[in-house]
């Protein structure tokens, strides 16, 4: 019997912050998504982008959202989002089949955003189980997997390739088999996002936008993300990882008056993640592409935790990546090093959770 599901909480696990409109699920930032068992003979997604998508311009094509499905764990679909909606068929077979099935966003959602809006099936779904944990990232481009699929440092950005599921925080929650979030966009910073020329650029910051379901210069359909508030209640994480200052140091460099700015800024937003988090474990990390300010962001815990009395925080320190590992676009990671940064990461994180 064919059935058609929407996505849902009650037939679907959201991966990540999502947004219900009209009959779609919005999902922009990294690694979001739905995740859900399948029982039957056939099933059929529905998926399409934001304006981005239906944008012919060349210069809108290495901003289009790319996602990939999972069979059992095993990626059936990677594709690029470009024009109108479609159906992808994911399982067809004549004998009935269980699997559970997950649709993730590859990529950012600075750039673009997607949707869900039909799960057609011969058969039935529901949700998958909550894990023992539940994890959120903060992070900027490493976070993002910035890059991961162009192992040539000369090369640019292109969401085509950005892979979440192949940096070091996806892998990390792989790792711990825990539940996760991730609130990540490239550039980004905490008093700066990066910047060539030492200006500060106070346009691409992390804490505006963190209780967004997130930030897009496409859109969720007729609402923007960033005009929506984030219902933190959905579920509280168990551990929160902040990974930001890579781009911050661009603007701080040597400059001791710019990295007070940055530490002031910095206890500044650990108080909101606080406010909206408040028995989470919180770690403050940084360290695979630069480590000049990780001093920084130790002064900054401890002045959160003078300020307020809250010691359930700490630090964490990256391995810096090595020539020998290679470089992906723009001299970030490859998923080497993001490999030996999630696994010194879920060493770590197994003993605070």
């Amino acid at each position: 019997m064919n059935i058609i599901y929407k996505a849902t909480a009650y037939n679907v696990k959201h991966i990540g912050r999502t947004y219900y409109d009209n009959e779609r699920l919005w999902f922009g930032l990294s690694g979001s998504g739905v995740e859900f068992d399948f029982v039957g003979t056939r099933c059929e997604i529905k998926i399409g982008g934001d304006s981005i998508a239906l944008n012919n311009d060349p210069a809108c094509e290495t901003n289009k959202a790319r996602f990939a499905v999972y069979v059992n764990g095993e990626r059936v679909v990677d594709e690029i989002i470009r024009g109108k909606s479609k159906f992808y068929k994911i399982i067809e077979s004549e004998e009935e089949t269980h699997a559970v099935i997950t649709v993730i966003k590859l990529s950012e959602a600075a750039m673009s955003s997607m949707y869900i809006s039909e799960i057609n099936v011969n058969g039935v779904i529901s949700p998958t189980p909550d894990k023992r944990a539940f994890i959120e990232f903060i992070g900027d481009s490493i976070t993002c997997g910035y890059g991961i699929d162009d192992e040539d440092e000369n090369h640019n950005f292109s969401t085509a390739t950005e892979d979440v599921t192949r940096a070091y925080a996806y892998r990390t929650a792989k790792a711990l088999d825990v539940d996760y979030s991730m609130v990540s966009y490239s550039g980004y910073g905490i008093v700066s996002g990066y910047t060539g020329d030492g200006v500060k650029n106070a346009s691409e910051l992390v804490p505006p936008y963190y209780e967004n379901p997130a930030y897009t210069i496409g859109d969720f359909g007729s609402v923007k993300p960033q005009n929506l508030q984030w219902n933190f209640a959905v579920r509280q994480p168990d551990l929160i990882l902040i990974n930001l200052g890579t781009n911050d140091d661009s603007y701080c460099g040597e400059d001791e008056a710019r990295r007070d700015e940055y530490c002031k800024l910095y206890v500044d937003f650990l108080k909101t993640v606080r406010k909206n988090n408040p028995k989470a474990k919180i770690v403050s990390a940084l360290g695979i592409m630069t480590d000049r300010l990780c001093p920084y962001v130790e002064r900054v815990v401890g002045e959160y935790s003078t300020q307020t009395g809250d010691t359930n925080i700490t630090t964490f320190r990256f391995d810096v990546q090595k020539p020998e590992d290679g470089y992906a676009a723009n001299w970030h990671p490859t998923a080497k090093t993001h490999g030996k940064a999630a696994e010194k990461l879920a060493a770590y994180l197994k003993t605070l959770i």
